[in-house]
């Protein structure tokens, strides 16, 4: 009798624990919906900008080998390509600059 009262109290104790664990596995996933919004535009600004890049550097090939561009207009198309895609970098650079 004694077994199977100690067998159902340790099975009642480690259900409770698993119940005490679980929340926490819940807020850990928790983001907030600005957060969520801000990834998922960044990523299907990337997503659009990757193609438009590669036109655009093609293009700039293709006038320099033309002699029809200066050479102004390639590095601040280079220079706007590497802002574009380094973005995330240059924040968490800056950010950790100013100690936010």
């Amino acid at each position: 009798m004694w077994r199977g009262r100690s067998l159902i109290s340790c099975c009642t104790l480690i259900a409770a624990l698993g119940c005490l664990v679980l929340p926490d596995l819940a807020l850990a996933q928790a983001a907030s919906p600005f957060l969520t919004g801000a990834t998922a535009l960044q990523s299907n600004i990337l997503a659009w900008l990757t193609p438009v890049a590669i036109i655009l550097v093609m293009v700039l090939g293709a006038m320099a080998m033309a002699n029809r561009i200066s050479w102004g207009w390639c590095i601040a198309a280079i220079l706007g390509i590497a802002i574009s895609f380094g973005s995330t970098q240059i924040v968490t650079w800056v950010r950790g600059m100013f100690g936010v």
